[in-house]
């Protein structure tokens, strides 16, 4: 895990070295700075593959230079492959399969490649610049773009010089917690789409961004159950196995749940070695799920590491947060998330994780909503629209506002568009044009839970759950590999029928059964309790005046599109313990705690 940069502004090697410096974290091992032509390219190291100096960064070969990020998973099969071509390798990791790759195969290279990677190869003889996302875009890639000019990072900070806050960037975040890609906070920065390359002429200063992977119509694959568990353990052993290469010591994170208990278990099989875990747990009851972790440890056999944390411990993290996530983020699950790298760092420096098992496996509450709202359509428009009529105020101390938004949508897709910008806004006019970016996923399959599933993978994975892995795990330079992200398993998953997948009562029933082959149901049979933090307690008691402090009128205006009289109104309702509005609180929170970092707002201390 690395961080890539790359521009033709006219920056001196020291001012490059110092952006650099700022995301030093990404890659502590080695920076590597080169001036081609009009070009500096910049690599910051995390050794993970190859240890030696051989495979610093940015790595030559012929006229092609590159900087790459990320890992490539089949890269061994990739070597043999071009070694039959008639190529030799002077290094032992992956990078210098991506070069000559590229020589071999052009652009077609990425369609080869099983892994999580943003890379840019300068090809000096052609005067050209191909850049690359992964399919998923587990990797994060920015680009600074205009008028022929431009810059490329693994993060925004490097390249937010002079550069102007998009207003609607902001609405989207207040919608959102997250700014989806291609958009970014910043008016000329955008994030390169997933499964996407971006070519550079030099000589036309023109640039193309050219889609080379995308979810296509699910269709049914015609296996029977037990077929689909067979060929999908397979694939998960396989997944696991590739990404146990390393020449560092790796780990496993372990919660209670189903995903990170199959990979961590998997894991433990397919290892020489005994492998070792991490959990994180809380000293609140109601958030702690470290015990039923330590079950499955022991039943896996592994070195199993526990923390229990309390508020203050998790509170901790706020400045880190807002340190390495350079542009506004208000998943509150980040925090324990850094909490976790940071003490998981201690001990290895690559990671296995169970992200991306909901996406497919149908693991998330929302989708449980679709199949009432499915229901409550059989009532005539008319007649919900007349009761949403008498839902004023609140009633049985419930919001009616998502209530009544809810009762007032028309259509199956709409109602799928709520659940992930909201049935509530903090914004005075909503404009949700950039949702059109994403509106292809609506159209993929007949069944309403795979269509909510697909917006989860193009919306939600990318800009919520992968943004906050990649930073918190980026934060104290550990490396962390999803088996569920493997494009093979997202692309299967999508072929089973929902029943395989999906039970009301019994989410992630196939991967139930094979959990069932490593630790007995009665163990892993339990309520899923997530990595969720109590900020709505914290607002109005251990980060109450800190609250107060960083949400006054004055920044409250500056907020483009924001409601400030309904935010105000929510945030006192709040504290009072009248309402839990932590949510909505936490985000303005967040976009304030971000103004006051990059310089757009300084805080009234009278």
């Amino acid at each position: 895990m690395c961080g890539i940069y790359l521009t033709n502004l006219p920056y001196s090697e020291k001012e490059v070295r110092k952006k650099l410096s700022s995301i030093n974290f990404r890659g502590p091992d080695y920076t590597g700075i080169n001036k081609k032509d009009k070009l500096i390219l910049g690599h910051l190291r995390l050794s993970i593959i190859d240890l030696e100096e051989r495979s610093n960064q940015p790595m030559k070969y012929k006229h092609y230079t590159i900087v790459f990020n990320g890992e490539i998973y089949n890269f061994q099969d990739l070597k043999v492959e071009l070694k039959d071509l008639g190529y030799s390798f002077d290094t032992t990791g992956d990078t210098e399969v991506l070069l000559k790759g590229y020589e071999a195969w052009g652009e077609q290279l990425v369609t080869k490649l099983n892994g999580m990677f943003a890379f840019a190869i300068y090809d000096a003889q052609n005067e050209k610049i191909f850049c690359s996302r992964d399919r998923l875009g587990v990797k994060p890639f920015y680009y600074y773009w205009k008028e022929g000019q431009f810059e490329i990072c693994s993060q925004l900070r490097p390249i937010s010089d002079s550069k102007s806050i998009n207003e609607d960037a902001v609405s989207m975040f207040l919608d959102c917690t997250y700014i989806p890609s291609p958009f970014t906070i910043y008016k000329d920065v955008h994030k390169l789409p997933p499964g996407n390359n971006l070519i550079i002429d030099l000589k036309t200063s023109e640039f193309n961004i050219k889609e080379y992977w995308n979810l296509k119509e699910a269709k049914d694959s015609g296996l029977s159950y037990e077929q689909a568990k067979d060929q999908l353990h397979a694939l998960l052993k396989d997944a696991v196995k590739i990404r146990l290469q390393s020449d560092v010591p790796f780990g496993s994170f372990l919660s209670g749940g189903i995903d990170s208990a199959l990979v961590s278990s998997i894991a433990a099989k397919v290892s020489p070695n005994q492998i070792k875990t991490f959990s994180i747990g809380f000293d609140d009851p109601k958030f702690d799920e470290s015990k039923v972790a330590s079950q499955y440890a022991t039943i896996m056999g592994s070195s199993h590491t526990e923390t229990i944390c309390g508020p203050k411990d998790i509170l901790e993290m706020i400045p880190k947060l807002i340190e390495v996530y350079d542009e506004p983020f208000a998943d509150s699950s980040a925090l324990p998330s850094l909490l976790l790298n940071k003490v998981t760092k201690q001990h290895v420096t690559m990671a296995l994780s169970g992200d991306g098992g909901d996406e497919s496996f149908l693991g998330y509450n929302h989708f449980d909503w679709v199949l009432k709202f499915q229901k409550l359509l059989k009532v005539p428009y008319s007649v919900r629209y007349f009761c949403s009529m008498f839902l004023v105020g609140n009633i049985l101390g419930k919001r009616t506002e998502p209530f009544k938004r809810i009762l007032r949508t028309k259509k199956e897709n709409d109602f799928i568009k709520g659940i992930f910008i909201g049935y509530n806004s903090l914004i005075k006019k909503r404009n949700l044009n950039w949702l059109k970016h994403f509106e292809s996923s609506l159209f993929l399959s007949h069944d309403l839970i795979q269509r909510t599933a697909d917006l989860n993978i193009k919306l939600w994975l990318e800009n919520d759950s992968n943004v906050k892995v990649d930073r918190a795990s980026m934060a104290y330079s550990v490396e962390v590999r999803s088996p569920f992200l493997d494009y093979r398993i997202i692309e299967f998953a999508r072929t089973l029928p929902v029943a395989y997948r999906y039970v009301p009562g019994r989410k992630k029933r196939i991967l139930r059964d094979i959990l069932k082959e490593y630790i007995p149901e009665e163990v892993f049979d339990q309520p899923k309790r997530g990595f969720a933090v109590p900020i709505g307690s914290w607002i109005c008691n251990e980060l109450r005046q800190e609250f107060i402090d960083n949400l006054q009128e004055d920044f409250l205006k500056k907020v483009p599109n924001l409601n400030v009289k309904k935010f105000q109104k929510m945030f006192q309702l709040h504290l009072e313990g009248k309402h839990d509005y932590s949510s909505y609180i936490w985000r303005v929170y967040i976009l304030s705690k971000w103004y006051q970092e990059f310089g757009f707002y300084t805080k009234n201390t009278k």
